[in-house]
């Protein structure tokens, strides 16, 4: 029997039937890995790669055409009873793209207590539950508040919400960040981390952002059906020179410590950059007064140190994320 919360074994998906005579075209063809409990994984890849067909397919929203998928140690494919299906479902719980679509009621303590209403919990229980769940997602105070009242990162913290009150084993985000600005998505990103490291939930994000995939445990990268990279965020991009795995852009991800030292009058600009695990180091030098150094598209899990700018305008930040408390830092 299994010992990991998910796995899939020769895992394919079609979502057309054929002839004999034609070609069946796979979504997934021949996926094989393994989830632990608890483990925080990213799944990237280009459209139609079939990242949310998988998703699909851990959620019980679609059915297997080929392998084996195994749930908690339970294979899912096969007959399995409408208890089976519930009880299944209720322990991988989905956050989609647009987080209206799945809020249902006028007031968010209301609608986090939809879910659980719905399967019988006891009142008391979900009181508790539903305070539990917005005081993890950081919306407590917004209990009483009209959900199309909140900006877009709170509304899918409320939805976030939702599903941790059913309280379930693993929490799939299917790019439920893609439609926020950067202070949402990281609003998002800021939860799904606390439900691995708190709560011990199993967290699988979908995602286009690089910046997003690398503050997993791990990244899976599908393309074409088939997964054709799995590694912890670091190993993923082992020959810099070489072109990237598909799905993940052209992100730099940059794990030692990064010097930018300006000493002449040019313009240095970086983007979609991802920096953890050391610090930036910007610096000017004789000769380098009218260099300017721009960041865009950036993710920093480091401080950005600023030496010799006689200006806060020698460094421009577009689009860039500070994480865990790092920020910019002026030295003389």
């Amino acid at each position: 029997m299994s010992t990991s919360f998910i796995e899939a074994v020769n895992l394919k998906f079609a979502y057309e039937e054929v002839s004999e005579t034609e070609k069946q075209m796979f979504a997934l063809n021949g996926v094989s890995t393994k989830i632990e409990r608890g483990e925080y994984v990213a799944i990237v890849g280009r459209n139609g790669s079939g990242k949310s067909t998988f998703a699909k397919l851990l959620n019980l929203v679609l059915e297997p055409t080929g392998g084996d998928l195994l749930i908690d140690g339970k294979s899912v494919c096969g007959d399995l009873t409408d208890e089976e299906i519930i009880e299944l479902r209720r322990s991988i719980g989905m956050v989609f793209q647009n987080p209206d679509n799945q809020i249902v009621a006028t007031i968010v303590e209301e609608d986090v207590a939809f879910g659980p209403e719905n399967i019988g919990v006891p009142s008391a229980e979900i009181r508790k539950r539903v305070d539990d769940a917005l005081a993890s997602v950081g919306m407590s105070e917004f209990a009483k508040h009209e959900p199309h009242r909140l900006s877009g990162g709170q509304k899918q913290r409320v939805a976030i919400a939702g599903i941790i009150a059913m309280m379930p084993d693993c929490m799939i985000f299917d790019e439920s960040t893609a439609m926020l600005d950067p202070i949402g998505r990281l609003e998002v990103l800021e939860v799904m981390e606390k439900l691995v490291r708190e709560h011990g939930i199993t967290v699988i994000n979908i995602t286009h952002h690089m910046s997003e995939a690398v503050r997993a445990d791990r990244i899976i990268v599908i393309d074409n059906g088939n997964i054709i990279a799995d590694a912890p965020p670091a190993n993923i991009y082992d020959t810099p020179e070489e072109e990237p795995p598909a799905g993940l852009g052209r992100a730099t991800v940059v794990t030692e410590p990064f010097y930018v030292e300006v000493n002449e009058s040019v313009g240095y600009w970086y983007d979609n950059y991802v920096f953890f695990g050391n610090n930036v180091f910007v610096s000017w030098s004789a000769g380098g007064e009218g260099g300017r150094v721009k960041f865009t598209n950036c993710e920093f899990n480091c401080d950005l140190i600023v030496a010799g700018a006689l200006d806060d305008n020698w460094v421009t930040l577009e689009n860039c994320v500070f994480n865990d408390g790092y920020g910019r830092y002026f030295a003389e």
